[in-house]
Parts: structure tokens; C-alpha cells; sequence
């Protein structure tokens, strides 16, 4: 039998309120207190910090903190990656984004997703993972939401919500987001 964190990671329905899941959410948060309150600025100390709440994650990253994350451990971050201030990435399933990635201020990412019967949603959720390519720019408070993969070369507009694939070296923008035009490569 699979494990709840074994489920969440793979795309199953699990309880968040499990033990080890609980500890690991927790363990994020500590380190997150640490690097959003104490350190605040980017440093040794807080990069040290990203390099235990985010192994999966270049060294060349920067975050301006404040940052948030359930897990951090499935964060998968290129080199030259940039989150803004104040964004919220909630990591249930992988997190994938490449190389050279500029993210906005108040950006989200949402993984998290659960069951629309409202029973089920007491004590079940799951995950979709979000993919970002390379070279992409997601514009202040755009919601990624759960399962969408944004390709290649792409802008993501400021205060988009983007609830399904965009291909690469594509404009979108607006709620729910749409190509509106294709760019260079």
C-alpha cells in the first residue's frame, strides 16, 4: 500500500492531515519563518535557507522573500529562476520550471485541487503538476492552477488566470487566460 505522501506524489487522492505530511508542511514552514522573517533580505544565511526548503532547486535562484510553499521539496527550479515578492507556490505535485524564469509579485501556483462532492472534500484532495519552460515571464498576480504546463518562450499577462496549456513562445492573458498572440522565438 502506498503511503499518503506516496499518493499525493503521484497524482492520487490522499489525506493532507496525515502524520508525515503534517511534519513536512511544518518543516517548511520553520524554514519559511526563517527565511520571510528573520532573514528578509537575500543573503548567505538565506540562501542557505532555500537550499534546505528547496534541494530540487538550482543555486542560482532568487527569491524575494516573502515567499510561500506547503513543501518545498517539489520545487523543481532552473538556473536563473526569479520569484517577486509575495508569491504563493502550493507544491502538492511537482513543480517544474526551467531555466531563466522571471516570476511576478503575487504570483500563485496551485497544485492543490479536490473533489467537487462535498463529502469527499471532508477528508480527500489531490494534486496536478504545473510546468513552466524556459524563458517564460508570468506577469504580477497570475494564477497558475492545477495540471497546466506553459511552454517555452511564453508571457503569462499580470493578473491572468491560466487554467490550461499554452504553447510555447505565446502572449496570454485575461480570465481563464488565452493566446492572444504568438512571439519570436
Amino acid at each position: 500500500m502506498k503511503t499518503e505522501k506516496e499518493k499525493m506524489c503521484s497524482g492520487d487522492y490522499y489525506f493532507s492531515n496525515d502524520k508525515e505530511l503534517a511534519m513536512d508542511r511544518h518543516k517548511a514552514k520553520k524554514l519559511l519563518h526563517r527565511l520571510n522573517v528573520t532573514e528578509y533580505l537575500m543573503n548567505a544565511n538565506a540562501r542557505s535557507i532555500l537550499r534546505e526548503l528547496l534541494p530540487n532547486a538550482s543555486k542560482k535562484i532568487y527569491i524575494e522573500p516573502p515567499f510561500h510553499c506547503d513543501y518545498g521539496y517539489n520545487l523543481q527550479l532552473g538556473e536563473g529562476v526569479y520569484f517577486n515578492v509575495n508569491c504563493v507556490v502550493l507544491d502538492a505535485a511537482k513543480v517544474t520550471i526551467g531555466n531563466h524564469v522571471f516570476i511576478g509579485p503575487g504570483v500563485q501556483l496551485y497544485t492543490a485541487t479536490h473533489p467537487t462532492n462535498a463529502l469527499e472534500r471532508r477528508t480527500h484532495q489531490m494534486a496536478k503538476p504545473i510546468t513552466i519552460g524556459n524563458d517564460c515571464w508570468i506577469g504580477g498576480n497570475a494564477i497558475i492552477c492545477p495540471g497546466v504546463s506553459i511552454g517555452d518562450g511564453c508571457t503569462v499577462g499580470a493578473g491572468s488566470v491560466v487554467t490550461k496549456d499554452i504553447p510555447a513562445n505565446s502572449l496570454a492573458v485575461g480570465n481563464p487566460a488565452r493566446v492572444i498572440k504568438k512571439l519570436e522565438e
